[in-house]
């Protein structure tokens, strides 16, 4: 990868879902985090593309972050085996996940993602599950199949590249 670059880029944003949110660990902190990067993407034109596993039963999208983006609906835990998802991600960009959880629907959708060799971030700041030592192990594993492991700054920062984009203020307003 190794620096992500936002015209290369596109968020993908996994079951931040109403009903699922309140089960896991640090829910609110990371709705914040995949909220200043949705709004960074915005800001900076980085595609956006969002997955909801189940809608029916775990609810749509958390009210911070509806609409940021097209929704792939799902009952496959790995996004890659629903139709749309994979056309959603045409192409051979980069992808900075975030979401829930990490070790069930976002870790197997990354895990079969960096089997086709795609090039992936995980952002450990935006993705969680219900048990904290769930979470700390699917990013151990992800990071072993070749998964970046970063947080919502360094993303944003690294989309920015330099306190001289035309934008940088704007986008600083969102790590104040």
């Amino acid at each position: 990868m190794p620096l992500l670059n936002a015209a290369d880029s596109t968020l993908v944003i996994v079951d931040f879902q109403a009903r699922l949110m309140p089960a896991i660990h640090d829910g609110a902190r990371l709705v914040a985090n995949a909220k200043r990067l949705v709004d960074a993407a915005g800001i900076l034109s980085v595609p956006i593309v969002m997955t909801e596993q189940n809608p029916a039963g775990l609810g749509g999208t958390v009210a911070e972050l509806a609409g940021a983006g097209p929704v792939v609906t799902k009952m496959s835990f790995n996004a890659c085996a629903e139709p749309g998802f994979l056309d959603a991600l045409a192409g051979d960009g980069q992808l900075v996940f975030c979401g829930c959880e990490a070790h069930v629907c976002l870790g197997q959708t990354v895990l079969s993602l960096l089997g086709d060799r795609r090039r992936v971030a995980v952002v450990q700041d935006a993705t969680g599950s219900r048990l904290p030592e769930s979470k700390e192990v699917a990013l151990r594993r992800l990071e072993r199949h070749g998964a970046e492991i970063v947080t919502t700054e360094m993303v944003i920062f690294e989309w920015l590249k330099s306190a001289r984009h035309p934008r940088f203020r704007e986008v600083l307003k969102l790590v104040k």
